[in-house]
């Protein structure tokens, strides 16, 4: 009898309490603050990052999990006696992650052709960041407990990851500009005018959908852009930071435009807050624009 197990990394933004409901295998990143490391997830809650975060005046970078970390893995999970793993990663663009975890599977079948004839091992680019593709390593982990077959959730979350967007806005520059994802110049000229920019995330690029002036227009235009390519009647999530007031307001404008409410709630962890900053919000869904 198949025995599939999920596994993803920590930047799907997948919480404790439903990788231990569904048996989701989370691997957790490093990340640098000046000279300490911490793992995410395990040295700090979100709460505690957003801290660092506020009392670091440099830049924290994240690293990648390596070939070496996933080859230790799969045997593990071999000898564990999974027929299949499916892992999903953040976005190969963002990271080498993805690339580590084909070439630790490559390395793991040539050493040990024993393993390849019992260990199906799939690697799928999760094409985005936190819940896009932390939801359907979360409904492919339901499928699996009520025993779909490994390549069944596989053309399951292919499909999500391949139609999902994320429409994501920042509150403040300062933590983009830090890490250089907004030049400083740029910054500076959008703090000074109160421009508030709406992120679009699909197919492994980050692009800038939108501007608004002002914290109280984010949420409206986020609303509006996601009403517009959002499948009808599909799921859909909310991604924020530290202020739940504003997750709370975005999720009280959709649910009032859509007619349901979101699925699931993402609290961004330490690979995404480092670049976007604590206080952001966002909505996760399917995408009729291909």
């Amino acid at each position: 009898m198949a025995k599939v197990l999920l596994m993803t990394d920590s930047a799907s933004d997948i919480t404790r309490e439903d990788e231990e409901k569904y048996g989701i295998r989370v691997v957790n990143f490093k990340l640098a603050v000046g000279e300490k490391s911490y793992t995410a997830r395990m040295d700090f809650d979100n709460n505690g990052l957003y801290k660092i975060l506020e009392e670091y005046d440099g830049i924290p970078s994240t690293s990648q999990i390596t070939k070496f970390d996933f080859y230790d893995i799969y045997k593990e999970v071999y000898e564990q006696g999974y027929s299949d793993v499916i892992y999903v990663s953040i976005n190969q663009k963002g990271s080498a992650t993805y690339s580590n975890s084909v070439l630790a599977k490559e390395e793991l079948y040539e050493k040990h052709p024993e393993i390849k004839e019992k260990l199906n091992i799939y690697n799928i680019d999760g094409k985005s960041y936190t819940g896009a593709y932390g939801y359907p390593v979360i409904e492919g982990a339901k499928k699996a407990m009520k025993g779909a077959s490994a390549e069944e959730i596989v053309d399951f979350i292919n499909d999500w990851v391949d139609n999902c967007v994320i429409f994501f806005g920042m509150y403040s520059l300062k933590y983009a500009k830090k890490s250089g994802r907004i030049p400083a110049a740029a910054a500076f000229v959008g703090e000074v005018m109160g421009l508030r920019p709406v992120s679009r995330i699909q197919h492994n690029q980050i692009t800038t959908e939108a501007k608004v002036r002002g914290d109280k227009a984010l949420i409206p235009k986020i609303l509006d852009l996601t009403v517009n390519e959002m499948i009808p009647k599909t799921p859909y999530c909310i991604v924020y930071g530290n202020d739940e007031s504003v997750r709370d307001e975005m999720t009280a404008a959709i649910t009032k435009k859509v007619g349901y409410p979101p699925e699931k709630f993402f609290q961004i962890g330490a690979e995404v807050a480092v670049n976007a900053g604590p206080k952001v919000v966002g909505v996760i869904f399917k995408s009729h624009n291909k």
